[in-house]
């Protein structure tokens, strides 16, 4: 199969591949953050209802990608509260445009990355914590200086595959934001596309592409052998 593209179908190529790649970086962003902050109050905190809360938050990784896009579309639609907030202060609905792709990206990769920091905040030596608090460093300090520096590695792990979750993200982006071409037409909707068309010489290019991101993102995850 000839895998050369003519100057048309580069100009299609790129569109697609760089919106994944903008829409999953922004949402790996929130991700870090809100992950992060997340995991490190509720590592080692027992108190009632954590169980019911940790399985809200994890979620997603079990639902069909197509279940979280509905009731995405149901809490953000222009007919819910939601909806119409963000629809009066932005002057336009959230679903079917481009940070709705995001929100998405967000939802799904969100328990990947509050995993693995979580797992890394448990492994912390809490005494290092404690001397800290002693020798009068506040909380947000020990947070930064202490935990997240020791966690670093369980952080970054969960931080790329969220950017490689949220890159192959297809079923909750296609129903809450669409396919519409240059606006909110990711990747792996670009493929379903090809596909539909039978062109599968585009398909297969943007399907080489993924995989490679995708092989790369995962290699960077493995611990290195010494």
């Amino acid at each position: 199969m000839d895998l050369l593209l003519t100057k048309e179908e580069w100009s299609n190529f790129w569109s697609p591949l760089c919106l994944s790649l903008q829409v999953s970086l922004v949402a790996t962003i929130v991700v870090i953050v809100s992950g992060t902050i997340l995991a490190a109050k509720l590592a080692r905190k027992k108190f009632k209802g954590k169980a019911l809360l940790e399985t809200c938050l994890l979620l997603p990784i079990v639902l069909p990608p197509t279940v979280t896009g509905f009731l995405l579309l149901v809490l953000f639609g222009r007919n819910s509260i939601l909806g119409k907030v963000i629809e009066w202060i932005f002057h336009q609905p959230v679903i079917f445009t481009w940070w709705a792709a995001v929100i998405a990206a967000f939802i799904v990769s969100f328990p990947l990355m509050y995993q693995s920091a979580k797992a890394g905040f448990i492994q912390i030596d809490r005494s290092i914590e404690e001397a800290a608090r002693v020798d009068g460093a506040n909380e947000w300090k020990v947070l930064t200086s202490i935990s997240i520096p020791l966690a670093s590695h369980s952080i970054l792990s969960g931080s790329i595959l969220s950017f490689a979750r949220g890159l192959g993200e297809f079923g909750a982006t296609l129903m809450f934001a669409g396919n519409i071409p240059g606006k909110t037409q990711t990747l792996p909707t670009a493929i379903y596309v090809a596909i539909d068309n039978g062109n599968m010489r585009m398909a297969w290019i943007w399907v080489l592409s993924i995989t490679i991101i995708s092989f790369i993102m995962l290699a960077l995850c493995q611990p290195k052998q010494r």
